[in-house]
């Protein structure tokens, strides 16, 4: 019997039969989806490696989302020879335990920034952003000017991390009354560095707080990595 044939004997013209059939297909498909969140252990994984960002990133963060740099530039590099040869070690799970949202992305007009964290100086970053073209001919990235001049408002990020900790992410409320001080001191050491480099900028600006943010970025991972022989 072809398989036309089968089709046309039991299911054309039955409608109770095709709607039977049909929801047995529903419930094997949903079962296979549902089954394995009550198999695994729940949450995402974790690894004691991998740290809670701290408000000064949180605040670059949330200034790297509004800019909407993750439309240009992904954060996850695959385990590909092409790749990690590229962009450094691939990417592990346990890396995006803090991450509300995830900043996957899903294209690369500009570089992967996963392991970015230390590759430059402070004075890159100000620099580049302030002007692409300075520091990477030919680029396409627009330019960044206001980024030198708009303050960040510790206030906003203490509503930040508190959002944060609702999400599961371990602040305590210490670390939340404590978030304008933990973002001074972490922000006068990019200052000095900046200042070093000639760059005389206020520690409250939003460039500071954002290379904060692009200098963290996996370098977590990439020590552990290195510590751990590339398997954490």
């Amino acid at each position: 019997m072809s398989e036309n044939s089968f089709h046309r004997r039991f299911f054309e013209g039955k409608a109770a039969i095709f709607a039977i059939a049909m929801t047995v297909s529903v419930l094997i498909g949903g079962l296979v989806e549902i089954l394995p969140m009550f198999t695994a252990k729940l949450g995402p994984e974790r690894a004691d490696w991998v740290s809670p960002y701290t408000p000064l990133e949180v605040a670059g963060r949330d200034i790297y989302i509004r800019e909407g740099c993750y439309h240009c530039h992904s954060q996850m590099i695959r385990p590909m020879r092409a790749e990690v040869l590229r962009y450094g070690e691939w990417t592990r799970a346990a890396e995006y335990a803090y991450d509300h949202p995830f900043l996957l992305g899903s294209r690369r007009i500009g570089p992967d920034l996963q392991r970015i964290g230390g590759k430059y100086p402070d004075a890159w970053h100000y620099e580049h952003m302030r002007d692409p073209r300075s520091t990477s001919p030919g680029s396409v990235m627009p330019a960044y000017p206001w980024l030198l001049e708009w303050k960040v408002d510790a206030e906003d990020i203490t509503k930040s991390v508190r959002a944060l900790s609702r999400a599961g992410v371990p602040y305590s409320e210490s670390d939340i009354a404590g978030v304008g001080a933990s973002m001074q001191a972490q922000a006068r050491g990019i200052v000095q560095s900046l200042a070093g480099s000639g760059i005389n900028i206020d520690w409250d600006r939003e460039i500071v707080a954002l290379t904060a943010y692009l200098q963290r970025l996996g370098v977590e991972g990439r020590r552990a990595l290195a510590d751990r022989g590339s398997t954490p």
